[in-house]
């Protein structure tokens, strides 16, 4: 049973004196085609054109348990990069024709872990119900506050050592999340009513799998970095969650017989 592929590149721009993410672009954009006993997947890489953006670091004076967590200074998520322009931490996503399907939950739950006080990982990506399994394994107790628009917000201690699960009821990309301990922590949390998404690694990799044969529209999700002046290309953007949400490029599978 073979399984087939679509790649293509998505690439985002930096201009100015300022980080400045411009239009997104498709390219090397293919075309796969399904058998009737697989679905296929669609794959690429989500990178960025010019001076790749360089992370800010982070103080932890104000808790000195967690500096001691890091060998050399702490540096923030806000910008994951790697070889060639590659961009991590991106929402990529089926966001329009899947009509009225609707799809089983995950019973496994996604999971976060608070080490060094920070959030690993930095972004995640869940459907609507599925669980979400937080776990502290620093020596100093944290604070979770998920701040979302359109599901319950919600605000715990946790201890070190503890762990806590909780779910949300509705899609919304993207959800933030603090800790009210430790102020530079941040998370952000892409609830989905599929599972067809994917977070980028630091290579830029994505992999949306077994899509049922159809035609869909791609969307694309990141984090506008707190030094961006200006935002072309972002369809939509989000002043609470500092989102910019975006559609990428028509996905087709077409089913053969």
């Amino acid at each position: 049973m073979r399984r087939n592929v679509l790649y293509f590149s998505l690439m985002l721009g930096f201009c100015g004196l300022l980080a400045s993410l411009g239009n997104l672009a498709a390219l090397n954009l293919g075309l796969a085609t399904t058998d009737t006993h697989a679905g296929s997947s669609v794959a690429g890489r989500v990178r960025i054109e010019g001076q790749t953006p360089q992370p800010n670091r982070i103080s932890m004076t104000a808790d000195p348990s967690c500096a001691k967590a890091h060998s050399g200074p702490a540096v923030n998520e806000e910008y994951v990069t790697g070889s060639g322009g590659a961009l991590g931490n991106v929402f990529v996503f089926v966001s329009e024709g899947l009509g009225n399907r609707s799809f089983d939950v995950p019973a496994e739950p996604v999971e976060v872990d608070q080490k060094g006080c920070m959030y690993l990982p930095h972004v995640i990506g869940l459907q609507a119900q599925q669980k979400i399994r937080i776990m502290n394994s620093d020596s100093t107790t944290h604070n979770i506050h998920a701040v979302p628009i359109n599901n319950r917000e919600w605000n715990k201690a946790q201890p070190a050592g503890t762990t806590l699960e909780e779910t949300f009821a509705r899609e919304e990309i993207a959800i933030p999340v603090k800790c009210n301990v430790h102020p530079w922590m941040r998370s952000y949390i892409a609830v989905f009513k599929h599972p067809f998404f994917a977070v980028t690694g630091m290579d830029g990799h994505f992999d949306l799998r077994n899509l049922p044969p159809g035609e869909y529209t791609g969307g694309l999700a990141r984090k506008i970095g707190d030094h961006e002046t200006n935002h072309h290309g972002c369809g939509r953007r989000s002043q609470d969650n500092g989102f910019c949400v975006q559609s990428a490029c028509p996905l087709r599978n077409l089913s053969h017989t």
